[in-house]
C-alpha cells in the first residue's frame, strides 16, 4: 500500500463509516457557509412506544458528516437524548481513527491486483485519472487495493462534509463510555465490502467513478434533506443511483436491517430506554426499521 494511500486512509479514517446515501454524504473537506440559508433543522426522529402507547425508546436519522458550524439539534433531540439510558450506534469507536484504520488497512489490501484502471470500462478512465489527480494518486498507487475500497476512498476524494462533525459521533460524545452499544462495529461494517462478489465491488467502483462531476451538487441536497428531514428526497435517494443494483442493496442495506431489527427488538424488551442513532436510510422505506418494529407491534411515530 503507497504513501499516497496510507495519507488517504489517515485523514479519511473516521469517515470509513459508510453512509448510504449514494457513499456521498462523508468525506474529508468542508463547504462552510452552504447551511446558512437553510430552514430551521427537523432531522427524523421517531418515538417507540408499545402497543398500550408507552413510549420504550427512540431512533434518531443521522448523517455521518457534516460542514463546519451546521446546526442540527433541536429541542426534541436534547430532549430525547436526556431521556435515553443508552446509545445505540453502527459503530462506537468513531474516535479511534488510529483503529478504524488498521482494521480498514488489514481488510482493503490484497497484493497482485490489477491496475484501478483496468478494474473499469475504458470511457470511464478518463474520468478516473482526473479523480485521482484531485486526490494526488495514481491508478497503480491501488494495486494491492480492494475494490471496494478504492470505491470508498474515491468518493471522498471531492465529498464535502467533516466526519468530525458528524451527528452519531457527537451523540456518542455526550453519553458516557459504557452507555454506548454498537450494532456492527467498524470490523463488522468493513467485513460487508470486503465479502462482495468482485462483480459488485466493480459496480460500486463505476457509480462513484460515474458519478463525481454529480456528487457535490448531489451531496448538498441530500444533506438539506437530511437536516429538514425531508423523508420523501431521502427515500428516493436511497433507491436510486447505486442502490438500485440488488446485490449491493441487499448487502448494505436490507440485510443490515433485518440484523439490526432483530438486536433492536431484543433491547426493546428490556427495561432500559435506547436511543438509537444510525444513518437515516436505515431508518425509512418498506425495508427500513421503523416499517420492521412496526411490523412487531411496537407503534413508531415521528416526533415533530
Amino acid at each position: 500500500m503507497t504513501l499516497a494511500i496510507r495519507a488517504m486512509i489517515g485523514r479519511c479514517s473516521a469517515a470509513i463509516i459508510v453512509p448510504l446515501l449514494l457513499l456521498a454524504l462523508a468525506g474529508c473537506s468542508n463547504a462552510p457557509g452552504e447551511e446558512q440559508a437553510a430552514p430551521p433543522p427537523n432531522p427524523l426522529l421517531y418515538e417507540i412506544a408499545s402497543s398500550d402507547g408507552a413510549v420504550e425508546g427512540w431512533m434518531l436519522g443521522t448523517i455521518h458528516a457534516l460542514p463546519d458550524g451546521t446546526e442540527w439539534q433541536t429541542p426534541a433531540i436534547s430532549r430525547v437524548a436526556g431521556d435515553a439510558d443508552f446509545l445505540v450506534v453502527e459503530i462506537a469507536a468513531l474516535d479511534d481513527g488510529d483503529r478504524v484504520a488498521r482494521t480498514f488497512s488489514a481488510l482493503a489490501r490484497t497484493p497482485g491486483l490489477p491496475p484501478l484502471d483496468a478494474r473499469l470500462p475504458a470511457d470511464l478512465r478518463p474520468r478516473l485519472a482526473a479523480m485521482l489527480e484531485r486526490g494526488g494518486m495514481d491508478a497503480v498507487s491501488f494495486t494491492d487495493t480492494e475494490t471496494w475500497a478504492a470505491a470508498l476512498m474515491l468518493a471522498r476524494i471531492d465529498a464535502e462534509g467533516d466526519p468530525a462533525n458528524g451527528v452519531d459521533r457527537a451523540l456518542i460524545r455526550s453519553f458516557p463510555s459504557d452507555k454506548v452499544r454498537e450494532l456492527e462495529g467498524a470490523a463488522g461494517q468493513l467485513a460487508i465490502f470486503d465479502t462482495l462478489p468482485e462483480s459488485v465491488q466493480r459496480t460500486m467502483l463505476v457509480a462513484v467513478v460515474g458519478d463525481a462531476e454529480a456528487a457535490k451538487t448531489r451531496a448538498l441536497q441530500l444533506r438539506k434533506a437530511w437536516l429538514t428531514g425531508d423523508e420523501t428526497t431521502l427515500l428516493a435517494a436511497g433507491t436510486t443511483g447505486i442502490m438500485t443494483d440488488p446485490a449491493l442493496r441487499e448487502a448494505l442495506l436490507v440485510a443490515r436491517n433485518r440484523r439490526w431489527d432483530a438486536s433492536i427488538a431484543a433491547m426493546l424488551a428490556q427495561q432500559p430506554k435506547p436511543l438509537v442513532a444510525v444513518g437515516t436510510a436505515h431508518l425509512i422505506g418498506p425495508d427500513g426499521l421503523a416499517a420492521s418494529l412496526r411490523a412487531r407491534g411496537y407503534r413508531v411515530t415521528r416526533i415533530p
